[in-house]
């Protein structure tokens, strides 16, 4: 197998089970030196537990790849600096960052609480900022760098009682976009994958009828179709691509429409209440996008 990814170093947070260790494990085969992070706690946040990232890196180190664990909070900004800091002080360098940790708390919306809403973002939105951020500089100091950021159909689309969830991960995309931005000119990419997958914490999706299709579909993927093109966006054969959103579907790639304009209406005299009731809304109402929820857009079974 071609080593795409010699020399390079790769951090993969959340990376203790399903999607993150798959990915792990691809990227230590093309001969990246990988930092496995995970807190270890269950899909809703709660606990801690070393042995998840631990496992995944001895795998990783008796296969002939090189790993480290690591144990951290990415919801913790010291937690997360240090975790670039180690991959620093081991290798040197750091040219991946692959946010993949996550929590879900599913609650219909009217029943939210507020710690439901909080932990989530600290987690999915603040968690993917803390390491990016941590890594940044350092990767503006060598003019490189690449980041992945798992964002979600929950947010892109909506889902049923993931107010939380789908909140953070369309924020995931936006700064992931704005990130492309700032960072270009030092020939660092940022890029999101909605990642369709059964995992644990899939798992814990509510099994109710509106729910029942939905994961009759999910279970029919694993995590490990997500890795290859999650490796793929790391080579400098994707230096070219930044800024965008993909999903990986079983053996499908998509690539995501991002908001633009689509129609307009305009009026010399401005608008008043009523000319807005009577022209604007008509004129637009063709356009508007229906209330869809991930399952009605992506409704055939898996490729």
């Amino acid at each position: 197998m071609a080593k795409l990814l010699d020399g390079r170093v790769v951090i993969v947070t959340g990376a203790g089970g399903a999607i993150g260790s798959n990915i792990a494990r691809l990227a230590a085969s093309h001969g990246a030196k990988v930092v496995v992070n995970d807190l270890g706690g269950s899909a809703a946040g709660e606990g801690a537990d070393a042995r998840a990232a631990q496992i995944v890196a001895d795998e990783i180190n008796a296969s002939g790849g090189t790993a480290l664990a690591n144990f951290g909070s990415v919801a913790n900004w010291d937690d997360a600096n240090a975790l670039v800091q180690q991959a620093l002080d081991a290798w040197g360098r750091i040219d991946v960052v692959v946010n993949n940790a996550g929590i879900l708390r599913d609650t219909i919306f009217h029943k939210m609480e507020l710690k439901d809403w909080q932990l989530v973002e600290q987690v999915n939105l603040t968690g993917t900022f803390n390491v990016s951020r941590a890594a940044a500089p350092h990767f503006k100091e060598q003019g490189s760098g690449c980041f992945v950021h798992m964002t979600s159909t929950s947010g892109l689309i909506g889902n049923i009682a993931q107010v939380n969830y789908g909140a953070a991960k369309l924020g995931v995309a936006g700064l992931s976009k704005c990130i492309a931005i700032d960072m270009e000119r030092f020939g660092v990419r940022s890029n999101c994958i909605a990642p369709f997958a059964y995992t644990r914490m899939v798992a814990t999706i509510p099994q109710t009828d509106a729910n029942e299709e939905r994961l009759r579909i999910v279970k029919q993927m694993g995590p490990e179709k997500i890795a290859p093109f999650v490796v793929s966006l790391m080579t400098d054969e994707a230096s070219d691509v930044t800024a965008q959103i993909f999903g990986v579907r079983k053996n499908e790639i998509v690539l995501f429409s991002q908001p633009r304009p689509i129609r307009s209406v305009h009026t010399n005299e401005g608008w008043t209440v009523e000319s807005c009731l009577k022209t604007a809304l008509p004129a637009l109402r063709p356009s508007l996008y229906k209330l869809e929820r991930s399952p009605d857009v992506f409704n055939w079974d898996p490729i």
